[in-house]
């Protein structure tokens, strides 16, 4: 007699959690607005941070195990989701960017009067699909994840309706984006074709032994094709085009979140394709990844250096084309683990970097943020005399800024680069190691610029042009101030609270991050 074998596929409902959690509170949030009225819709914000908050809890029940679903029937190792300690520190990262994220945009939403039920239900959705991807364990899967991450930050970017920049911005932002997701759609396919499997573990196998020298090209050109999707997501040159105006055009506390939440979505991406996938090919993945990051942070350094601070948005632009210089050197130790004995350090080496830029990034978006609610132009010469108008925040600024440059005291800051350069070194990149050098010594000049404007004399505020000032400062002739809501002040203070936290124990976070090695 015959048996007939399953094809139901377990669920492991705690591993999905997380991204379940935000994703279910997405839409108990866009039918909520539905049904509150005007007055009341603050509280969808405040629900949406909640889900946030609740979903990044869900993480504490899966730490230490590693978990597994979607597997296949007649191969129980072979799954579609993994919570492994991978999973759960990029999850980690994406939701508590999220919540800092959602901080932020509580007063931004009054600002400039957006619509609270459709910010909120795309944000949470972006954030839900953000913390599938590091979990995906088969090619189908991270596509999907990827688009869902993508797709409602196009809407997000072009939220501000009316507004010419924010809907060139999300225009650039969407038609990029589309070309790169198509380029990797045939990459994947090139690698079902070779392989005949979307499950990592099946084509790293398959990709091995592959029978006939012409699947061997299909599969490389597979490779290679399926690594520019998430290039374009980390925003690694030459897919690196759309930042700047993106960033600019965006509500700003969206333009911290595709810096953080977007490149962690697009580096665990390539980590997980790169690690698990294709092992066999790292003679492909490693040298193509290590041109693209000196090309990245080359390109994205020099762009910094070349910013006017007296350009409208010069702040914005800086720190968009800082975010470039930064994914240049976060693609460092993926491509050092293409020719590494021992792989699995050099991606502990990355999660280390961008948990650091995470922290401090958001920090640095959080306090422009808050310039920009009296200074709408955002140019760096606006942050002049804020010292001496508001001692903490100018503090909190230029310690984010030397984070970012890796002086003393941001001392993660400097942690981290020198743990990606050891990376290179033992990896054998020293030409790689040599060029970032280079390029963290560009970074200095204009993150130590920036950082002198802050405390330079208030009477040097007071000579702004007066377009960049408020009605009220216009008419006193003093550097406008307004009391800085609750919110912002919290996403401020969370960002500096954990800078420091970092700095104080930096080899904490080498620790945390080894615990999430493929």
């Amino acid at each position: 007699m015959s048996t007939v074998t399953s094809l139901v596929q377990s669920v492991d409902w705690l591993a999905l959690a997380p991204p379940t959690v935000a994703a279910a509170v997405a839409l108990v949030v866009l039918v909520a607005d539905l049904f509150l009225p005007a007055a009341r819709k603050p509280l969808l914000g405040w629900t949406a941070t909640a889900g946030l908050a609740l979903a990044a809890l869900f993480l504490l029940p899966l730490l230490g195990e590693d978990r597994r679903t979607f597997c296949l029937p007649a191969h129980p190792d072979v799954c579609s989701y993994v919570a492994d300690p991978f999973t759960l520190v990029i999850q980690f990262l994406v939701l508590g960017g999220a919540l800092l994220t959602a901080l932020l945009s509580i007063d931004t939403l009054k600002d400039h009067d957006l619509p609270s039920g459709e910010y909120w239900f795309l944000l949470l959705s972006s954030a839900s699909g953000a913390a599938l991807l590091p979990a995906s364990r088969d090619l189908a899967t991270l596509v999907i994840a990827l688009e869902v991450a993508s797709l409602p930050a196009f809407a997000l970017v072009g939220l501000r309706r009316g507004d010419r920049l924010s809907s060139e911005a999300a225009l650039k932002f969407f038609l990029s984006s589309v070309a790169a997701t198509a380029v990797m759609l045939l990459g994947v396919s090139f690698l079902y074709a070779a392989t005949g499997s979307l499950h990592l573990s099946q084509v790293a196998h398959a990709l091995t032994a592959l029978p006939d020298p012409r699947l061997a090209t299909l599969a490389s050109a597979g490779v290679a094709l399926t690594l520019v999707g998430f290039a374009f997501k980390t925003a690694a040159a030459p897919f690196h085009f759309w930042v700047p105006d993106t960033y600019v055009g965006a509500p700003l506390p969206i333009a911290g979140y595709l810096s953080v939440v977007g490149k962690a979505v697009g580096f665990s991406g390539l980590i997980v394709v790169t690690v698990q996938g294709f092992p066999s090919y790292a003679n492909v993945w490693g040298p193509a990844l290590a041109v693209l990051a000196a090309l990245t942070m080359t390109v994205g350094n020099v762009a910094a250096l070349r910013q006017d601070p007296r350009r409208a948005h010069s702040a914005v632009r800086l720190l968009a084309w800082s975010s470039v210089g930064q994914a240049g050197y976060l693609l460092v130790p993926i491509a050092a683990a293409g020719y590494s004995d021992d792989p699995a350090r050099a991606i502990g080496s990355t999660v280390a970097y961008a948990l650091m830029y995470a922290a401090v990034n958001l920090g640095a978006f959080a306090v422009a943020a808050l310039v920009a609610r009296t200074r709408p132009a955002n140019r760096i010469t606006d942050y002049r005399g804020l010292y001496h108008q508001r001692p903490v925040v100018a503090l909190a600024l230029g310690f984010f800024l030397l984070c970012l440059a890796g002086l003393p005291p941001g001392i993660i800051g400097l942690f981290a680069k020198v743990t990606v350069f050891s990376v290179a070194v033992d990896a054998g990149l020293a030409w790689l190691a040599v060029i970032m050098a280079v390029n963290v010594v560009i970074a200095l000049y204009y993150y130590l610029q920036w950082t002198t404007v802050l405390f330079r004399g208030a009477e040097e505020a007071a000579a702004e042009p007066e377009g960049a000032k408020t009605p009220e400062a216009a008419q006193t002739g003093q550097p406008s101030r307004t009391r800085i809501p609750a919110p912002l002040a919290t996403a401020i203070g969370l960002a500096t609270v954990l800078g420091i936290a970092l700095s104080g124990a930096p080899q904490l976070v080498l620790r945390f991050a080894s615990g999430a090695l493929l």
